[in-house]
């Protein structure tokens, strides 16, 4: 392999630089003295490299600079693409191994430890191999996303970790000269630190939500600098403490130039007084807005128009700032499949203390994705920002369902005047037409499928429209958002104004979304073996045997294939094939029965109790009679972000 010669320069230049930082020149001279002194005979005057060599081995020096040094090799046959292949090591050699430019900015954040988890003070020690509770932290800046290690759940839980942050990216726009403190402190994206909860079954519990302002590092000295982060709960206990990290923040390259920590706490000062000032500028006119509406008709106060909306951390945010068009990327090809991949993230309502209704809690896009779970409005925000990013003209809307319970869903205006209701939670579409309630009675109407009742408004990341028509009622509803006598529309500017990226440093970055970690196969053969031993430990039980017909077995693939296939597309394709191969396995005189059923989550045992509550399930599971075969097939199609939908069928033949 062959270096260019300005980059066989930089190189050299580097190692220089790393070798008189630990001051091996002069290790080496105390090394040759004492080796001259204690080994060569008096009458030998000449000391060979390799008896050098041999000396300085033996006290670990050679073996100190190899650690110290860390090259990052792809493969012997490459060539080295850019110096990005060099690695980065600071003073105390944090920064292992890791691919870096060294003409960017980056940000070197360390986690060294926590501390006060207090709800965690009774927890034991785990022991070796034992399952247990886990913290993990996930960050995102400047569309970055990274994860911890998780580590067990503890009053002082042992993180150690470190983020490599690059402060300064050209696909943010930000030119190709690397960035200086003046630079590095007008970016005011926050790093946005998520902290989740796994616990024994599998079940994730979002812990934490902090937004760190890291400018701070800029009138640090040298460039480094040590803060305690106190995070603090969520939703209803969103003033309460529920620990402390302890971070590091590292400039990487070391900073020529720092900035006064005065100039920097003037510049954090006039960002959040401006932002305070368009927030309330926007809290004056929507007030403005709404006297307006009610204006219309008073019976508009009891209308689902949601202008504000709770976040984890118990902040008001106007809803158009939870809507951003995103792009998937090559993770998700259509809008149905993005609709499929919001639909397979569960549905969890915010936990609530006691009773007394439904506790609102929108939550940010990163702590929704981190839990891989969340309620009807999580799930509705994500899917429209997916379909702006799709280009379709897309809407949230806010009403309520059949019993009157406060919902959200999706809608999409076609350019032919087609209105489409998307449920973000099921992945089913509904086309909307209208009723006419001044009709003839004998006149046909539209039945409806959907099963939402009334609507209060709906908005996107650049609209929202107060629906101001006689009746809110869904099925009489006209969809036609530019006129005004049925839709009250706000101000684009105003939104625009609090919502628009970058508009306000109040505003959570929307993160992107990551690929799946999950083997498919692998974990469709773990759940399938596992299914197999519940089965046959049931039928045990009930003094039956277990015979399982693998061909059978295989047999079924194709039918769960085709059931994801349709939940995806809304197309029926396969069955054909599946039932002609069933009635050729199945012999003349025996009975073919199969139930297939689907889960959201990798839980074999908590999927086979779901499944023992179905009568014809179970029937088939607790088959007797003559010459009993049973088959069980899995199926696990992945989605970004982790999600994943599990197909299970279960099928049995027996003699008539």
């Amino acid at each position: 392999m062959s270096l260019p010669p300005e980059k066989a320069s930089e190189l050299k230049q580097l190692i220089h630089q790393q070798l008189s930082k630990m001051d091996v020149h002069g290790r080496i001279r105390e090394i040759l003295a004492e080796t001259i002194r204690e080994e060569l005979a008096p009458d030998q005057q000449h000391l060979s490299t390799e008896d050098l060599i041999k000396a300085l081995r033996r006290r670990g020096i050679i073996d100190d600079v190899m650690k110290e040094l860390n090259f990052v090799t792809d493969s012997v046959d490459q060539e080295l693409p850019s110096p990005k292949q060099i690695v980065a090591f600071d003073k105390q050699s944090t920064l292992k191994k890791t691919n870096i430019d060294p003409t960017r900015r980056y940000l070197y954040l360390q986690v060294l430890g926590g501390k006060a988890f207090l709800e965690h003070l009774q927890e034991p020690e785990p022991l070796p191999g034992q399952v247990c509770s886990t913290f993990t932290l996930c960050l995102h800046y400047r569309n970055q996303r990274f994860r911890s290690k998780p580590v067990p759940c503890a009053c002082e839980p042992d993180f150690h970790d470190g983020f490599l942050l690059e402060v300064h990216r050209e696909s943010s726009g930000d030119g190709t000269r690397m960035a200086d403190s003046t630079t590095m402190l007008s970016i005011s994206d926050p790093i946005h630190m998520v902290l989740i909860k796994i616990d024994i079954f599998g079940e994730t519990t979002l812990v934490a939500s902090y937004f760190l302002e890291w400018r701070s590092v800029l009138g640090s000295e040298n460039g480094v600098t040590n803060l305690t982060v106190e995070l603090m709960g969520v939703g209803t206990e969103s003033k309460v403490s529920v620990g402390i990290l302890n971070i590091k923040l590292e400039m990487y390259p070391p900073l020529n130039q720092t900035l006064s920590q005065e100039v920097v706490n003037t510049q954090l000062a006039l960002e959040r007084q401006k932002t305070a000032e368009k927030e309330r500028l926007f809290l004056v006119y929507a007030k403005q807005w709404w006297r307006e509406y009610l204006q219309i008709r008073p019976s508009h106060n009891s209308r689902l128009v949601k202008i504000f909306a709770q976040d984890e951390n118990g902040i008001n945010r106007p809803v158009c700032s939870y809507v951003k068009p995103l792009r998937a990327g090559r993770l998700l090809d259509t809008p149905r499949q993005a609709a499929r991949f919001v639909n397979v993230l569960g549905y969890e309502r915010a936990p609530v203390i006691g009773g007394g209704g439904k506790q609102e809690q929108w939550c940010t896009l990163l702590a929704f994705l981190c839990r891989n779970k969340g309620d009807c409005e999580d799930h509705a925000n994500l899917l429209c920002s997916l379909l702006l990013g799709y280009g379709l003209e897309a809407f949230v809307c806010v009403g309520t369902k059949a019993k009157g319970a406060p919902h959200s869903w999706v809608m999409t205006c076609g350019t032919d005047g087609t209105i489409m209701f998307w449920e973000s939670l099921t992945g089913h579409r509904y086309i909307h037409k209208p009723t006419n309630p001044d009709g003839s009675p004998l006149a046909e109407q539209p039945k409806p499928l959907y099963p939402y009742r009334t609507i209060g408004c709906v908005f996107n990341h650049q609209m929202f429209l107060g629906n101001c028509q006689p009746s809110d009622a869904v099925e009489t509803c006209i969809f036609d958002l530019n006129d005004e006598s049925k839709w009250k529309p706000m101000s684009e500017d105003a939104i625009k104004s609090v919502c628009a990226p970058g508009a306000t440093t109040s505003l959570p970055p929307f993160p992107p979304l990551c690929a799946s970690t999950i083997d498919a196969s692998v974990t469709s053969n773990e759940i399938e073996m596992q299914l197999r031993l519940l089965v046959s430990e049931h039928r045990k039980d009930l003094g039956l045997t277990t015979v399982w017909e693998d061909q059978l077995s295989y047999l079924l693939s194709p039918a769960l294939a085709s059931y994801e296939f349709e939940r995806t597309t809304s197309i029926s394709a396969g069955n054909e094939e599946f039932q002609d191969a069933i009635r050729r396995a199945v012999p003349d005189g025996h009975t073919f029965k199969g139930f297939p059923i689907h889960f959201v989550y990798r839980n074999a045992r908590r999927a086979f109790a779901t499944c023992l509550r179905s009568p014809f399930c179970e029937e088939i599971i607790c088959c007797r009679g003559d010459q009993v075969r049973l088959a069980v097939r899995v199926r696990v199609f992945t989605y970004p972000e982790s999600a994943c939908a599990v197909w299970i069928m279960f099928a049995c033949e027996c003699a008539s």
